[in-house]
């Protein structure tokens, strides 16, 4: 009874605002300093130079997360071009697109990655234009937010990367990473969007919790999952669905949103969790798919004071889709406190920076952005989460 009620209340939920305060939103549009200058000449340079997908259209260009990263992690101007010759290396020159993209049609090449070149060409006119007067927070909204179907309930595509896109777009202030974003998101549409925009999708689940770790605890050991699949990656997100569909809409829908504040900071604790936890004392195999969740989560806490409140619920939940699949699609690593050793000998988050821009692993970008986030979601609260700042 208690379920069905809950559903009943599902269209007033989801009107919903997350009322949080802003993140610092570094304006280096506008800045005078040598070092955000140099960020933002760099994120110009990469826009002009390097393709946003690359090898075969299977790779995602992370140079704006990495020198975004490093920057919030006290990087200095010298750093960043190191980490733009580095990564850049591997990046790829644009190539044309099959065909251009008009006001008119620019739906009708969603999800065609061959097609980067047009969308990146097509938004930045319209950034361009009268009615936009270069404001590209403009063109997101016009874009992203309107619509029966608007494209801001697909952003988790791609693995997350138009959502992680988006984010430091909004945090850094800056128009071609944003126009980069609306590319990606338009590249990178697939299926998934279709549970958010398609109300029948969200229905009462035969079970309920607030707590996104004991709704992963319970998929944990759900023996409906065993066995279907050999081996963890990306490529067993679709064929989940494809096979297990009502089972992940259960736990889709399970999570309960009645206080969506406290819900979100529970779901940023899980995904620091998951990071952190699902991997064994001494082996430091940190899962780069796993690493997404956390970094697609900070980047929804980047846009749910910024974007509008009709979407904040839907945001989150999108995310959680993605968690889900990402989870079930990693052969759903055992999340075990025990596995984060609690003896810190003294480090603090100054260690994790130091070892984000000095270490071995500086210019590797899921790295720096994974030690970044940890930071920003549990820093604050270095009493209750000592424990994660190793």
């Amino acid at each position: 009874m208690a379920s069905l009620l809950s559903w009943f209340r599902a269209p007033a939920e989801r009107e919903k605002r997350i009322d949080l305060p802003s993140v610092q939103i570094h304006d280096i549009h506008s800045a005078k300093d040598k070092l955000p200058r140099t960020l933002k000449h760099l994120l110009k340079a990469n826009h002009h130079d390097h393709s946003i997908i690359y090898h075969d259209l299977q790779f995602d260009n992370h140079l704006p997360h990495i020198l975004c990263s490093a920057y919030l992690l006290g990087a200095d101007a010298a750093h960043l071009n190191h980490l733009y010759e580095v990564e850049s290396k591997e990046l790829e020159p644009w190539k044309e697109s099959p065909g251009e993209i008009s006001e008119d049609d620019w739906r009708d090449f969603l999800g065609k990655k061959e097609y980067q070149r047009a969308y990146v060409q097509f938004f930045g006119d319209v950034q361009s234009s009268y009615n936009y007067g270069y404001d590209w927070k403009k063109v997101v909204e016009r874009f992203m937010f309107q619509g029966d179907q608007p494209l801001v309930n697909g952003l988790i595509g791609g693995l997350g990367h138009p959502l992680i896109h988006l984010g430091y777009a909004y945090e850094f202030n800056n128009r071609e990473v944003g126009m980069e974003a609306l590319s990606l998101a338009c590249c990178q549409y697939n299926f998934l969007h279709k549970y958010l925009d398609d109300a029948t999708y969200t229905k009462p689940a035969p079970f309920s919790s607030t707590s996104p770790r004991e709704l992963l605890d319970k998929l944990a050991d759900d023996k409906r999952l065993d066995g279907l699949f050999q081996e963890p990656g990306f490529a067993n997100i679709e064929p989940l669905f494809e096979k297990h569909e009502s089972i992940v809409l259960e736990y889709w829908n399970a999570w309960s949103l009645n206080n969506p504040v406290e819900q979100f900071r529970e779901s940023q604790e899980a995904a620091v969790a998951l990071l952190v936890s699902t991997v064994a004392p001494g082996t430091h195999a940190y899962n780069f798919f796993v690493c997404h969740i956390l970094t697609t989560s900070h980047a929804v806490r980047v846009l749910l004071p910024l974007i509008p409140a009709k979407f904040h619920l839907s945001l989150v939940r999108q995310w959680w889709l993605l968690v889900l699949a990402v989870y079930v699609a990693e052969l759903r690593p055992k999340i075990d406190p025990d596995y984060v050793d609690t003896n810190l000998g003294g480090k603090g988050w100054a260690y994790v920076e130091d070892k984000a821009l000095n270490s071995d692993s500086a210019c590797d970008a899921h790295y720096v952005k994974g030690e970044y986030d940890p930071i920003i979601i549990m820093g604050t609260r270095a009493n209750a989460y000592q424990q994660y700042e190793q």
